[in-house]
């Protein structure tokens, strides 16, 4: 018997056999078992993803000796012949050689003919979307009032081509690419029925490679193991389809968000030096960088495509960059990664845009501004460097200028006289309340928002600082690195102990509106323009831009 290739070989049979299609199986299954079969249906969605694999399924569990059923047997006359393609019953229809009008009107006339041996005669017409509109209307009256044994599967990759008059005529199910996890799972399956052993980084880099795509990702293993063997590592799998790992991946954007630009630089020239096609590389950075974004504002939306290890990456680079600064950045990668196409020289584009986007993280944001000129305000010196505003994550050699200033309180402890009590003695939610305090006298234009928090706990070095989800924008205000890196000083001379403030969204904490929270004005309470005007934060704002508040009306 001739080789037959995992994709053929590893087919699914069962509706159970379907990786990563719930919501399709589950629909069909219950319309067997009940006997609700509609007489049309349209399989939709990307290749590789089991379309025609489920039209064979579905005609399989209509045809079976034991039929309908929603489990057929496999071995019986019917089955054996719809899994080999030659059932006289099943026809499946190339729909981009088969696509004139002559072949629709031949179909049409044998649709009256009685199936020969199962319980219905079934059209699977792939790739359906090929057809012309001509022939499209040649089918539209046979396909809304079939004969009551025939059925009509669908396939197809692209809907929209589709006539309207032919969608609404059938039942559609839509296929979702299959996650990387799965995908990962069902190859480690293959390869213990092949006695091959696959690393599970390998395995996951091929999974990620096949972008949703489940034969892809079989032809895949099926050339690997000719190259390598039984032995199957993740070097192989990044050398054979010039992939970059997502570990490489993760230090990049690292690199780029802490601004080493010669490391960046280098890494790039290492991985293009190596072969690495920079396109691919880019398109891998930007989907690394999306992954960072729905990381930070829903972390379990990636649980199904994303290693652990990987997670506690974006965990940890996700405290690194406020989400306003990522989407600058991910919209610079795909403005560059648009140019690139039509490049010669790729490479340098790609090293223009590494560079930009440290610039870009450098430079001073809105928010930045406001704290100078609020500074100067209260007879301070603002902050000489722009580039300190960003090094939350970067290390320094020299405190900032307002660590330096509440060094210089009177208040604060001197470590020569007093040693610092135990941290197990100290009473965090005290600690917090006089920071707060702290920063009332201080700092007010970010009172409102530091009095938003609550203290939860001391975890390690951190003390944990808690806001309900309503107020998000208060947290990621004073997750500022500059504000940061002002609180973190002033808890560390209050408590006397080398912490630093780690802050969480966190469900039923009490919701305290921050200072500069929008006023909504209601006009059944006149009382209200009088109390936006009082706000402290808008008289604070009015004062350092000599501004004045108007209404429309005026």
């Amino acid at each position: 018997m001739s080789y037959q290739v995992f994709a053929r070989k590893y087919r699914p049979q069962t509706f159970d056999d379907l990786v990563g299609q719930t919501h399709v199986t589950r629909t069909l299954k219950n319309a067997v078992e009940q006997n609700r079969l509609a007489h049309a249906y349209l399989f939709v969605g990307p290749r590789g993803i089991g379309k025609t694999s489920t039209a064979r399924i579905l005609a399989k569990a209509l045809n079976c000796v034991n039929g309908p059923t929603v489990t057929p047997c496999g071995v019986c006359d019917s089955c054996k012949e719809i899994t080999a393609g030659n059932s006289l019953d099943v026809l499946e229809i190339d729909g981009a050689s088969n696509n004139g009008v002559e072949q629709v009107r031949e179909l049409r006339d044998n649709v009256r003919y009685a199936p020969s041996k199962g319980h219905f005669k079934i059209y699977i017409i792939d790739e359906v979307h090929m057809l012309t509109s001509a022939a499209f209307n040649a089918l539209l009256k046979t396909l809304e009032e079939p004969p009551p044994h025939v059925k009509f599967i669908f396939a197809t990759t692209e809907p929209q081509k589709v006539l309207p008059t032919i969608l609404s005529r059938c039942q559609r199910f839509d296929l979702h690419r299959i996650p990387a996890n799965l995908i990962a799972q069902h190859l480690q399956f293959i390869a213990g029925k092949e006695k091959i052993t696959l690393d599970p980084a390998a395995a996951h880099a091929i999974a990620k490679g096949a972008d949703g795509g489940l034969r892809d990702a079989e032809s895949m293993l099926d050339q690997l193991v000719a190259f390598c063997g039984d032995q199957i590592a993740e070097p192989d799998v990044l050398s054979v389809f010039g992939f970059t790992s997502e570990q490489t991946v993760a230090q990049f954007t690292e690199k780029i968000l802490r601004g080493e630009t010669p490391g960046a630089l280098e890494l790039l020239h290492a991985e293009a030096d190596n072969g690495r096609d920079m396109m691919k590389l880019m398109s891998d950075l930007i989907s690394y960088l999306r992954d960072l974004l729905v990381g930070k504002v829903k972390p379990e939306a990636l649980a199904d495509d994303l290693n652990p290890d990987l997670q506690k990456s974006l965990e940890a680079q996700a405290a690194m960059i406020e989400t306003d600064r990522l989407l600058e950045l991910i919209d610079q990668f795909a403005a560059a990664e648009g140019r690139m196409k039509w490049a010669p020289n790729k490479r340098l584009h790609f090293e223009v845009a590494v560079i930009k986007a440290i610039q870009t993280l450098s430079q001073v944001t809105l928010n930045e501004v406001i704290e100078n000129l609020a500074a100067l305000r209260d007879g301070k010196a603002p902050s000489s460097s722009s580039s300190e505003g960003r090094a939350s994550a970067r290390p320094t050699s020299s405190p900032k200028p307002e660590t330096a200033r509440v060094a210089e309180k009177p208040s604060a402890p001197d470590p020569k006289t007093a040693p610092p009590p135990a941290p197990s003695s100290i009473d965090h939610k005290d600690v917090w309340r006089q920071t707060v305090e702290r920063v009332r006298s201080t700092r007010k234009l970010i009172a409102g928002w530091v009095e938003a928090g609550t203290a939860l706990g001391i975890e390690g070095r951190f003390l944990t600082v808690g806001f309900p989800p309503e107020q998000k924008t208060a947290m990621e205000s004073l997750s500022i690195p500059k504000t940061r890196d002002y609180l973190d000083a002033l808890l560390k001379e209050i408590s006397g102990q080398d912490w630093k403030i780690k802050f969480v969204l966190k469900e039923g904490l009490p919701v305290v509106e921050a200072m500069g929270a929008p006023v909504q004005p209601d006009p059944k309470k006149p009382e209200t323009q009088a109390t936006f005007k009082d706000d402290p934060l808008i008289r604070e704002a009015l004062e350092i831009f000599k501004g004045e508040i108007r209404t429309v009306n005026d």
